[in-house]
């Protein structure tokens, strides 16, 4: 079975395997107070161009969002973000379980704007009864989105300004960061998430590292007490230089776009293949997750040889699925998957 379901089937990058084994042995501080993560911390802020960020390593990327999250708000305030937002589908209510609720409105192709935000403030502090209810204060994007689908740099710097009005903090799940930069189109760097944003995390997970995600604060009244909120949340690594060889080892001599781009490359294949069959797509993206709609029949021949994720039922003939590279993804894999489906 070769597997296009998700982009974290495989361990890590060879060059950061190499570097987990060379450095094995060596006797180091812990809990991330190590030189591999100081130098993985420097190589970011001069990568995002934000010499005073601070910078904390985690495990994974739910535990990084309920982490910053609880960090950032009092008990009665709450989260929004788009209905299809990682934070309210998938990780199991982590955020409400840390006493926080998330407000989910509707999304353009996984996107929230900054008018529907301005609006769901303005009708909140407008309700002569908010007192009653839960306010909110952080805006929560992922970029890419669940669906694949990048924000632009006026996007993001509409939502900025939004923040500063309204007084909300503004934090980006980066889980796939490194695809959203090396899509077709993109127009941010990471020095514009950097200045646009109040905190965001770089993912590692499903771009070349073993584990882990780099979380990134510019907000100086978010930097205070980071580290006591994680290590009672449970998110500070004994040890902790693992994340931090990893990081170092992606930072450096720009392996970490790199290999983001051979991901987006392969997805680029399948997108091609499957238009030329004539299928339509559930939305554009130009990143490493594809969401064709594919005939029934022709799921159930592919079902045999690759692994995808089931995404939603369009009538009854037809089903959208994800197919989903990653920097490991094998150019030979994603020509046979090609040819099968100009043979299904």
């Amino acid at each position: 079975m070769i597997r296009f379901n998700c982009d974290y089937s495989e361990g890590c990058h060879p060059a950061v395997l190499e570097a987990l084994v060379r450095t094995n042995m060596e006797q180091t501080p812990g809990y991330g107070e190590d030189a591999h993560c100081e130098r993985a911390a420097a190589l970011i802020r001069t990568a995002c161009a934000a010499p005073e960020a601070a910078v904390h390593f985690l495990v994974g990327g739910t535990q990084a969002n309920f982490v910053m999250i609880a960090a950032a708000l009092r008990p009665h305030q709450a989260a929004v973000c788009a209905g299809t937002g990682h934070i309210n589908v998938h990780e199991s209510g982590a955020v409400e379980a840390t006493g926080h609720k998330v407000i989910a409105v509707p999304g353009t192709n996984g996107k929230i704007s900054a008018a529907q935000v301005r609006a769901l403030v303005e009708n909140h502090w407008d309700d002569v009864t908010h007192e009653h209810m839960a306010q909110p204060k952080l805006v929560y994007v992922s970029n890419p989105t669940e669906l694949g689908t990048i924000y632009s740099l006026a996007e993001l710097t509409a939502l900025h300004d939004l923040c500063r009005e309204k007084n909300l903090y503004l934090y980006l799940d980066g889980a796939r960061l490194g695809y959203a930069l090396a899509a077709a189109g993109n127009d941010l760097t990471l020095a514009d998430v950097a200045r646009l944003t109040d905190a965001f995390y770089i993912g590692g997970t499903k771009v070349g590292a073993l584990f882990g995600e780099a979380l990134v604060i510019t907000n100086e009244a978010l930097k205070e007490d980071f580290r006591y909120i994680e290590k009672q949340r449970g998110a500070m690594l004994a040890k902790g230089r693992l994340l931090g060889v990893q990081f170092e080892t992606l930072f450096t001599d720009g392996l970490y776009l790199k290999i983001s781009r051979h991901a987006v490359d392969m997805a680029m294949l399948i997108r091609d293949a499957c238009r030329a069959e004539g299928w339509e797509f559930l939305v554009e993206s130009p990143t490493n997750q594809q969401f064709p709609i594919v005939p029934v029949e022709a799921l159930k021949k592919l079902g045999e040889k690759y692994a995808y994720s089931p995404w939603a039922k369009i009538d009854g003939r037809r089903e959208a699925v994800r197919f989903c590279t990653s920097w490991a993804t094998r150019e030979e894999d994603v020509r046979a998957l090609a040819a099968d489906i100009a043979g299904s």
